[in-house]
């Protein structure tokens, strides 16, 4: 009597075999590092300066970088350097939320309409379509100028609105092909019901595409958050990055040679574009057989 041999099929395991894998990418261990400095700024950073200092008329105006104010002074009497300790933070925390509910609301609309199709899919295809179609800077304007009051997590709420169509539609055209998987028919045959198929057996294989996902929409949330700070739609009463810079311009930092102003701010946004996109190719590279390759 012959034994029939297993048929092996991708699991958790094999995802948490190719996560550990991650540590040897270069690209990705760089860009955590420099994102990662960015958070212990933003933690270590108010033990060391009073972030009282970012309040307007806390300081002298105008100062430029000397032993007493390590960055200068502003417009608005405030320590440039603590605020950009206080602002770092709320700029993170922007972009993260944005990042996670938009990545999470296009993982379940790409799950469902790539998993169990029919009019479903139609249905979630044709609105990711159609909001392709409008300029999402042109949505923000409007939504932002219609609100009164902003606040970060407001604001991240408006641009997460705007964040799930590119998640959504990544998702769903990996979900096409994961469903058609013999190990997927194996537990249907099995009786394993549709639901937990799709939890259970195709979730755990995007689990790399939903973190490179996540990454871009977070850095996509930052910068839709500085076109809109950049003109004056940001929170007025929070200082961000976005805001610091929108300051500078409003009282012609640029013109008077206040470097001090409009500089700090630009050099910490370039670097948590520069670790993004670093985690984001190294993601990339995991994901993609092809491009690991070639790496």
């Amino acid at each position: 009597m012959s034994t029939a041999t297993p048929i092996t099929r991708p699991r958790g395991h094999a995802v948490l075999r190719g996560l550990a894998e991650l540590g040897s990418n270069v690209k990705l261990t760089s860009g955590l590092v420099l994102v990662l400095s960015l958070v212990a700024l933003a933690v270590i950073g108010p033990l060391l300066v009073d972030t009282e200092m970012a309040r307007p008329i806390s300081a002298p105006t105008n100062r430029p970088p000397s032993p007493d104010y390590l960055l200068g002074t502003d417009g608005g009497g405030r320590d440039l350097l603590a605020v950009i300790i206080a602002s770092t933070p709320q700029t993170l925390r922007l972009g993260l939320l944005a990042g996670l509910i938009g990545t999470v609301g296009g993982t379940f609309l790409g799950l469902v309409a790539g998993f169990f199709g029919g009019w479903l899919d139609r249905i979630i295809s044709t609105a990711t379509d159609v909001v392709l179609t409008i300029p999402p800077l042109a949505i923000l304007l409007i939504v932002a100028a219609s609100v009164r009051s902003v606040s970060v997590e407001m604001m991240a709420f408006i641009i997460a609105a705007l964040a799930w169509m590119h998640p959504a539609r990544s998702i769903r055209a990996q979900v096409l092909s994961l469903r058609e998987r013999a190990y997927v028919e194996i537990a249907r045959i099995s009786g394993m019901g549709d639901l937990r198929i799709a939890l259970f057996e195709v979730l755990p294989n995007l689990l790399p595409l939903i973190m490179s996902s996540f990454v871009a929409a977070v850095s996509g949330a930052i910068l839709a958050a500085l076109g809109l700070e950049a003109l004056g739609f940001g929170p007025q009463d929070t200082p961000t990055l976005g805001m610091t810079v929108y300051w500078s311009l409003l009282y012609g930092a640029f013109g008077r040679n206040m470097w001090w102003w409009w500089a700090p701010p630009i050099v910490i946004l370039a670097i948590l574009f520069i670790g993004l996109f670093l985690i984001s190719v190294g993601l990339d590279e995991a994901v993609n057989p092809r491009l690991r390759r070639q790496a």
